[in-house]
């Protein structure tokens, strides 16, 4: 997991979270490779369990039956 935590700054242009898509504030999260705004630190975690069960379900030992 790799963020910037901003405060005190609203995006140039009006922007939303990524995952819940409530209008970003004053304080939010973006991830440094996509550069993707979150509203919080709540979703950015959510959005990370749900990037990293889609990485194990499409994993070729999963779709061979091995047990993770």
């Amino acid at each position: 997991m790799r963020f910037i935590l901003v405060n005190g700054r609203t995006p140039c242009a009006q922007s939303s979270c990524v995952l819940c898509c409530r209008p970003i504030g004053a304080s939010y999260l973006r991830e440094i490779g996509t550069q993707l705004p979150y509203c919080d630190h709540n979703c950015y975690a959510e959005q990370c369990k749900r990037a990293a069960s889609k990485a194990i379900e499409a994993s070729p030992l999963r779709a061979k039956g091995a047990r993770p």
